[in-house]
């Protein structure tokens, strides 16, 4: 039985010796419309490789300083500990640490307040969002539709006049840009945040990488010292207030003494208004004192908690530039046409077999 069994598999593996050469025979037959093939093939490769257009990536690096954030001797240990893989917590009361900054940077409303941002392009002041929509040619298409053809996006932070339609075409524009935006640490060793920006229009992704990194280290320092900012507003409002009840003061006990002049010693009652004001200068000295005090204090304190963002390299011109080659466009395309004819003659042979 093993010897039937090994020549049944002899059998076999000859009959896939002789299937394969006679496809191969088959194959060569057909050498005329596999050449044919791979030459359109060649030929579609090449006219894509000159149709694509370039894709030109801005890249931005930046360091980030918050002192707030360093927490003296615990946040060395608190780092030292994180480079060995161990987390120890502590940084809880930071919401742009590690993987939120970098969400942060993707975010919409990030995203959507750069695209507002004003740029000079043709002697012309025009919105990011309106270079990008010249830039893919969509008003081409807008013209024949009324819904669209008076669509502006004007370089105005306020999104107050925005439609339906104005948060659609930023909803696709949106994602369109996500695709293309990458936002990280390129080496885990360092603190540097490097952002990339990829798109086909060379300026573009120079401006609205520049756009980008400004807009969002605005926002990430005005919520940083939000608290502080808020505190030191109302410490000056008041200390404002009581200079001016102390100037107020002053001035009234000028105008008592003014009117007590070479007043009688027997009539006192009347230098009761001017000792009213002195007692009033006094208290609001002394509250003046304490608020002047507190305020220069809340300024430290601001200047303390306000991170320090220090861009380390900006995008120059010109940009790295990636482009699908004309050997390579030729090369795949006539690879990819043959296989699919060689395919396609296989299967029909083994259909009609």
């Amino acid at each position: 039985m093993a010897n039937e069994k090994k020549s049944d598999d002899e059998i076999s593996l000859k009959e896939l010796i002789e299937k394969g050469k006679e496809w191969f025979s088959y194959l060569l037959s057909q050498w005329k419309i596999i050449v044919l093939a791979g030459f359109i093939g060649a030929v579609l490769g090449l006219t894509y490789s000159i149709l694509k257009k370039p894709v030109y990536t801005a890249t931005l690096s930046f360091a980030l300083e918050d002192e707030k954030s360093g927490g003296g001797g615990l946040g060395s240990a608190l780092g030292l500990a994180s480079s060995f893989g161990f987390d120890l917590g502590g940084g809880g009361g930071n919401i742009f640490s590690g993987s939120n900054l970098t969400q942060l940077f993707k975010s919409r409303k990030m995203v959507e307040q750069t695209l507002l941002t004003p740029v000079e392009v043709n002697a012309k002041t025009i919105s990011l969002a309106e270079m990008y929509i010249q830039d893919a040619k969509w008003r081409e298409g807008w013209e024949k539709n009324p819904k669209f053809k008076d669509i502006q996006f004007l370089p105005n932070p306020n999104r107050n006049y925005f439609t339906r339609v104005h948060d659609s075409i930023f909803g696709v524009i949106y994602n369109n840009l996500s695709k293309s935006l990458a936002v990280g640490q390129k080496d885990k060793k360092t603190d540097i945040i490097s952002i990339d920006v990829s798109s086909t229009n060379e300026l573009f992704s120079k401006y609205f990488c520049e756009a980008l990194a400004r807009q969002v280290g605005q926002f990430y320092v005005a919520t940083k010292t939000k608290k502080a900012r808020a505190n030191m507003a109302i410490l000056q409002k008041q200390t404002d207030s009581i200079r001016g009840e102390l100037n107020g003061a002053i001035t009234g006990v000028a105008v008592a003494n003014d009117n007590t002049f070479n007043l009688n010693p027997a009539l006192n009652v009347r230098r009761a208004p001017s000792a009213r004001r002195q007692v009033d200068v006094q208290a609001n000295t002394a509250i003046l004192t304490e608020l002047v005090k507190q305020t220069e204090l809340a300024k430290v304190t601001l200047r303390k908690e306000t991170p320090l963002i220090q861009v380390i390299d900006r995008p120059i011109l010109p940009l790295a530039k990636e482009r699908f080659g004309k050997a390579k466009g030729i090369v795949l395309g006539s690879f990819l046409a043959s296989f699919l004819v060689v395919l396609g003659l296989l299967g029909r042979r083994m259909f009609k077999e």
